[in-house]
């Protein structure tokens, strides 16, 4: 539209000039500038400079590319291996460390319950020897008190057994002396005991 604003302008002013078909002869010149405008990048007369601008952008994205942003990533995904790397050793060493550690007071503690378990046995046994010593004394002591009582019970047996004549010997007497009314003599007593 601008271009065709300059011409309407001169062919108005032409007009006004008095010029006969001026109008019409501006007019077509425009319409044909207008078929021949259009994108200047696809006019072939431009892509030299549109190539050189081209290249020159891409060497200079290149270059910023290749020495300043890719070693800045590179060095970014260095450090990030590393940290990552760094950790996982770092676990895995922990991981190691601990597990000796739990393996050692695994150890320990089968020590301390093998310990707890002679400990154990060896109080029983001296328990068991203590009660058993015990219960031989106690034994020893019931036994020499089972003596004294039989000792004593075969001298109240013997005791007994002297004076059972004697007592046969006064019962009769009193049975005798009972049923008969007299007392028997020492002789007839004899011959009963």
């Amino acid at each position: 539209m601008s271009a065709a604003a300059p011409t309407e302008d001169t062919t108005t002013a032409d007009a006004h000039a008095g010029a006969p078909g001026a109008y019409a002869s501006t007019t077509a010149p425009a319409h044909g500038a207008e078929e021949a405008g259009g994108l200047p990048q696809f006019e072939f007369q431009h892509w030299g400079g549109q190539i050189v601008y081209l290249l020159f952008l891409f060497v200079l994205l290149y270059l910023l590319i290749s020495k300043v942003f890719a070693p800045r990533m590179r060095r970014v995904f260095d450090e990030r291996a590393q940290t990552i790397s760094g950790a996982v050793a770092t676990a895995r060493a922990v991981q190691a460390e601990a597990a000796g550690q739990a393996e050692a007071a695994k150890r320990e503690v089968e020590e301390a319950r093998a310990a707890s378990r002679a400990m154990a046995a060896a109080a029983k046994a001296r328990v068991t020897e203590e009660a058993n010593a015990r219960a031989a004394a106690e034994e020893a002591v019931v036994a020499a008190r089972i003596a004294e009582a039989e000792a004593a019970i075969g001298k109240t047996r013997d005791a007994a057994m002297a004076n059972v004549a004697v007592i046969a010997a006064d019962t009769a007497a009193a049975m005798v002396e009972r049923l008969t009314g007299k007392a028997p003599t020492a002789t007839e007593l004899k011959g009963v005991a």
